[in-house]
């Protein structure tokens, strides 16, 4: 299934989290939390803006970090219901990755904590699906390392 903008991957997640939706959630929509576990292995990250409100969005960018290589992109928030799903689009500014992609993530309580469930669509045809989802992957690690671990306050 193609469109005008040749956008035709689609990649789906699922991961289990030890950490309750609420915390998870919250690591999707804070800045400094998007900074630390968004960007894969190789490639650090910076938020530009962030506008957490229907309506609202966010510019973020990845930098390679062996070749300093860049990639800026962003989107709208759709909808925003708090722990329990976050619905945005996404777009790449480098007109070599024209298009944009929807994403969807729910967050659904679990005996272990949170089932976290994440749907992109309309990846630009440059951009192999198995690429997007191997980064997802290795930001999910990163993820669970933010939320999983229980620090007391004051540590």
């Amino acid at each position: 299934m193609s469109d005008a903008n040749n956008n035709t991957g689609t990649v789906t997640l699922h991961r289990v989290l030890r950490a309750p939706p609420e915390r998870v959630y919250r690591a999707f929509v804070d800045p400094a939390a998007m900074a630390k576990w968004s960007p894969p292995h190789g490639f650090t990250g910076v938020v530009h803006e962030s506008d957490v409100r229907v309506g609202g969005g966010y510019r973020m960018s990845f930098t390679n970090f062996s070749t300093g290589t860049s990639h800026t992109f962003g989107g709208r928030y759709v909808e925003l219901v708090e722990g329990e799903r976050i619905r945005y689009t996404d777009a790449f500014e480098d007109p070599g990755l024209p298009g944009e992609m929807q994403v969807t993530v729910t967050f659904e309580p679990s005996p272990v904590g949170t089932v976290l469930r994440i749907r992109q669509e309309g990846l630009p045809e440059a951009v192999p699906v198995d690429f997007c989802y191997a980064g997802w992957q290795e930001s999910l690690e990163l993820l669970a390392r933010l939320v999983e671990p229980e620090i007391p306050d004051g540590a």
